[in-house]
């Protein structure tokens, strides 16, 4: 397991929070929402690049 900490770690966590918000704020189902923030939250850096690439879009 990758441990992430300092500076980047720091630069992660923001970037998560900014992908959940924009994942709230999305006109995706409720269902695709939490199933994104899920994933954001369980792989920190995984699921950011997933939902970058696949995650929804305004």
């Amino acid at each position: 397991m990758i441990e992430v900490t300092g500076l980047l770690g720091l630069i992660i966590l923001i970037l998560d929070v900014y992908a959940i918000v924009k994942t709230v704020q999305s006109s995706a189902s409720t269902g695709a929402k939490v199933g994104w923030i899920v994933v954001i939250l369980l792989l920190p850096v995984l699921g950011l690049l997933i939902w970058l690439f696949l995650g929804p879009k305004d």
